[in-house]
């Protein structure tokens, strides 16, 4: 099955109406133009490892391996690169080839994958959705996590336990995104519902 991956970034969130004037929640993205910077192809599986690049950089920020390496093949210096997996390469992709929304149709389903919102150091109730202690007068446990562990036996605290510590900054994917309309002269994107992280987040789109 032939698929296509692109670069992107979240703009915002915002609603639009229907027919039927129910409101649905919809965020607006920025997706590409992203370049195929390499395409590779692996005998043993069949499979095409195919590179894109986003995002123009100077190229005093990259390292001389990446700069020798879009000099090579003509290309402008991207900032993001990333590679994706195709079964067969039946869109006859080709290096160099910008990719657009133009390959993205209303009524299609696409998987997004970003870092989420980083939210710090964070308590047992908020990370782990733990019940809180009595609030009545006199309780000294109200936000407390209580025991962590048995005694003498086994002596330690089991390595995965639940407990206080950094929340978010992961990557997240979410599948089955439906396209609600594509805007070609700006590049926009808008889907149904949510993706992960804030407004200004570099995401990644996949569409089989």
């Amino acid at each position: 099955m032939s698929s296509i991956g692109m670069f992107g970034k979240k703009i915002g969130m915002t609603q639009i109406f229907n027919d039927k004037g129910s409101a649905i929640p919809v965020t607006i993205l920025e997706i590409g133009p992203c370049t195929i910077t390499n395409i590779k192809h692996s005998e043993y599986n069949k499979i095409y490892h195919i590179q894109i690049g986003y995002e123009y950089t100077n190229p005093k920020k990259l390292t001389k391996a990446l700069l020798g390496k879009f000099s090579k093949l003509q290309l402008p210096c991207f900032k993001y690169l990333k590679e994706y997996k195709n079964d067969d390469n039946s869109n006859n992709l080709q290096i160099g080839q910008v990719l657009t929304v133009k390959e993205l149709q209303v009524g299609n389903y696409i998987n997004i994958s970003a870092k989420s919102i980083g939210k710090g150091f964070c308590g047992y109730q908020k990370r782990h959705h733990f019940s809180r202690g009595p609030m009545s007068h006199g309780s000294k446990n109200h936000r407390q996590p209580g025991s962590i562990g048995a005694g003498t036996t086994p002596g330690r605290v089991f390595p995965g336990k639940r407990m206080s510590g950094r929340m978010g900054h992961n990557k997240v994917t979410i599948k089955n995104l439906k396209i609600l309309d594509v805007d070609t002269k700006n590049n926009i994107v808008i889907i149904k519902g949510s993706v992960p992280g804030k407004n200004g987040n570099i995401l990644y789109l996949y569409k089989k």
